[in-house]
């Protein structure tokens, strides 16, 4: 039976949205989007995701949402790039209460991570595969044989004097105003320390600047295959909803 599930990704710039089809990993119509509210505490939070369900209301049921943190037993337990108020919070809750719907939480990189192991560029990959995902941060997911070791925060790992995040990110570039080539250089030393520690056998890169990856291709250097985001920057919202299915009744 056809279902169709509100995925939500919690970014530190803008929370996305979309009706997926679990049953095919396919966004139906176009993802929308709003600014991540500032300070982005857990009542404002809530607030712009219930308007952008109130946007999607052909998505009935239950939600998912990929979240910019670790989260254990739907419990937020870091708060990197969120507001510190939500550190504690149990965020199943915060938002089922104004959504009046079931909800399920999870790592944002883990649900990208997710909906490309399933549907995208990791689909029969059977050994050890990295997902990274370059945004206002840096989101990692580990899969070894296809199953998720969950809540990996590689991003933090200390590179160059510095959490890898703040040297790597996306955003870094951005405010930087950083050229593909210097950029890519960063990317290339995160990726060397990837390789050395864990040694996988093929990295997804991801994020909304995997849209542009055949501009920087020709660039990057690692002995693990590289290949792009199938989803881009939809997958932490394809995957939410796929997480989704686990409220089902």
């Amino acid at each position: 039976m056809k279902q169709n599930l509100l995925g939500i990704d919690v970014g530190g710039s803008f929370v996305k949205a979309g009706v997926v089809d679990v049953a095919t990993g396919q966004v139906l119509g176009e993802t929308i989007s709003a600014p991540t509210p500032r300070p982005s505490t857990p009542e404002r939070l809530a607030e712009v995701i219930a308007g952008l369900a109130t946007r999607l209301p052909q998505a009935q049921g239950s939600v998912g949402v990929a979240f910019p943190s670790v989260v254990r037993q739907g419990v937020i337990r870091t708060a990197a790039n969120i507001d510190h108020s939500w550190l504690g919070a149990d965020g199943a809750a915060v938002v089922g209460r104004v959504l009046n719907r079931p909800v399920v939480f999870l790592n944002d990189a883990d649900a990208a991570g997710v909906a490309e192991m399933r549907w995208g560029a990791g689909r029969e990959v059977s050994g050890t595969a990295l997902m990274l995902t370059f945004g206002t941060g840096i989101g990692t997911a580990l899969f070894v044989k296809g199953r998720l070791f969950p809540n990996t925060e590689l991003g933090h790992l200390e590179l160059n004097g510095m959490d890898a995040e703040k040297f790597a990110s996306a955003q870094v570039r951005t405010a930087l105003k950083l050229d593909f080539p210097a950029w890519i250089e960063r990317v290339n030393m995160y990726l060397a320390r990837m390789q050395a520690l864990f040694w996988p056998d093929v990295i997804i890169l991801g994020g909304a600047v995997s849209e542009r990856y055949a501009e920087f291709a020709t660039l990057l250097k690692c002995d693990a295959e590289l290949r792009p985001a199938h989803f881009a920057g939809q997958a932490g919202v394809i995957g939410a909803a796929m997480a989704s299915l686990e409220s089902q009744p």
